[in-house]
């Protein structure tokens, strides 16, 4: 048995080559599976339930992929819909999709998967046992739990394929494991388990596992001792190296890829160039657990946030920027808590300097001295009239706060006016928890719709 998964795209909304789509198309595949999202862009998509990628861009993208997908006859499916899988992302995306088929004029049959969780039922959960912390996972209550905005349950292979088996022509699926939309059919259709789980793990980025990684489509050919990755654009190739390294990516072991329901091991795998273009992988093996686990996300509102923006160009003042900055902070946060009564812990005020140590802060080891230095000061309140409030007590400092006492007053660059930008609610993720369930299908639910 073999099975031909065609993925388009890392990602819907990046863009793919419509050519090599085609070839793709050419070529047979048994199903299309592209990836709508992650937590890659931080917590405040699932705290939102909201897509990242534009509407505009979503809706082009898909109406492609929904008339190859008609071509070839054969599943589309695309998981972590509208960027966080929450149910409102995914109703978004199950809308998009409405109005495409209703301008291409196809009947169709969609299946929804959806993966939000209610928050008193996952807090009961928790009081119950039934949800364990990774590692490195925050300390948790059953009311932060139940503080959570969105919560989602990473749905695996056993969902998807419970999804495909109502013979949907299109699937929307919530948040999913990157992996599952591509390793489902191949296990569904016994093949190999192991080359199952490591060509949907090399898959999963679409051409970034190749030469021309932007150039996005793939097709992997799955069987009964392993799979084998082509890629379709001009110029794109696969390489044992190309193929091998993605096992890195996101990733903290390079041989151990933890999913719902076992792991995948390829300590044994083998990469063989079958030509310029494609590899065949074989020896990859899957470990199967005792007990059935999903990963949950969670994210919760975390105050309301206020950003400025100014430029140091001074040498003096580049030279000096970390006590500058330090200086600015320590005598801002006593004005905060002085003139409007606010406790040390109800409040953040952190200046990061672009150009200096923004990204790695203390751990910055890079010591070439920049011409000149951007501040971003970062303020988060409990309110949005809070935060709004702190940001011109800052608003000063970063105008004309001089190193020392005895200089003259300087006299710094804001890049607008008014320098304080208002970023409103913010969010944090709350959960990095597995939930341990009795059924695969206990946490999940699936809708069928049937569009004339």
């Amino acid at each position: 048995m073999m099975v031909r998964v065609l993925i388009p795209s890392g990602a819907l909304g990046l863009n793919y080559d419509e050519k090599a789509l085609q070839r793709g198309i050419a070529a047979k595949p048994d199903i299309i599976a592209i990836d709508g999202g992650s937590t890659d862009s931080g917590p405040s998509y699932l705290g939102r339930g909201v897509s990242k990628y534009a509407r505009a861009s979503t809706k082009l993208e898909w109406a492609g992929l929904m008339a190859a997908r008609a071509q070839a006859g054969v599943p589309l499916v695309i998981g972590t819909a509208g960027t966080c899988g929450a149910d409102t992302a995914v109703d978004w995306m199950l809308d998009i999709t409405r109005e495409i088929a209703a301008e291409q004029g196809r009947p169709l049959k969609i299946a929804v998967l959806r993966s939000s969780q209610d928050g008193d039922l996952i807090a009961q959960a928790f009081e119950a046992g039934q949800i364990m912390p990774l590692a490195n996972a925050p300390d948790v209550t059953s009311d932060m739990i139940r503080s959570c905005s969105n919560i989602v349950a990473l749905a695996g292979a056993e969902q998807i394929a419970a999804a495909l088996e109502t013979g949907a022509d299109i699937i929307i699926a919530g948040r999913t494991t990157d992996t599952a939309i591509i390793a489902a059919l191949p296990l569904m259709r016994d093949c190999h388990a192991g080359a199952a789980w490591h060509g949907a793990k090399i898959g999963e980025c679409g051409a970034l596992c190749a030469t021309n990684p932007q150039s996005g489509v793939i097709m992997i050919d799955f069987d009964n001792s392993g799979f084998t990755v082509t890629p379709l654009a001009d110029g794109a190739y696969a390489s044992p190296h190309t193929v091998s390294a993605h096992m890195l990516y996101e990733n903290a072991d390079p041989f151990i890829l933890y999913e719902p329901g076992g792991y995948l091991d390829v300590t044994g795998a083998e990469y063989t160039a079958i030509d310029q273009t494609s590899v065949r992988v074989e020896g990859s093996e899957w470990v199967p657990s005792e007990r059935y686990t999903v990963k949950l996300e969670g994210a919760r509102p975390a105050g309301f946030r206020t950003v400025l923006m100014a430029l140091l160009r001074d040498p003096h003042y580049v030279a000096h920027a970390a006590q500058w900055a330090e200086d600015i902070i320590d005598k801002c946060r006593a004005k905060v808590m002085q003139r409007m009564g606010l406790g040390a812990d109800d409040f953040a005020l952190e200046l990061r300097l672009i150009g200096h140590s923004a990204s790695f802060g203390g751990l910055e080891t890079r010591s070439a001295a920049p011409l000149e230095i951007g501040v971003i000061g970062i303020i988060t309140a409990p309110s949005e009239a809070q935060a709004a409030e702190i940001g011109k007590l800052l608003n000063p400092y970063l105008l004309h706060h001089p190193l020392t006492q005895e200089e003259e007053q300087p006299t710094f660059a804001f890049l607008f006016s008014p320098p304080e930008m208002h970023q409103g609610q913010v969010y944090e993720f709350a959960l990095n928890h597995v939930l341990h369930l009795s059924d695969p299908m206990e946490a999940f639910r699936i809708e069928v719709h049937d569009i004339a």
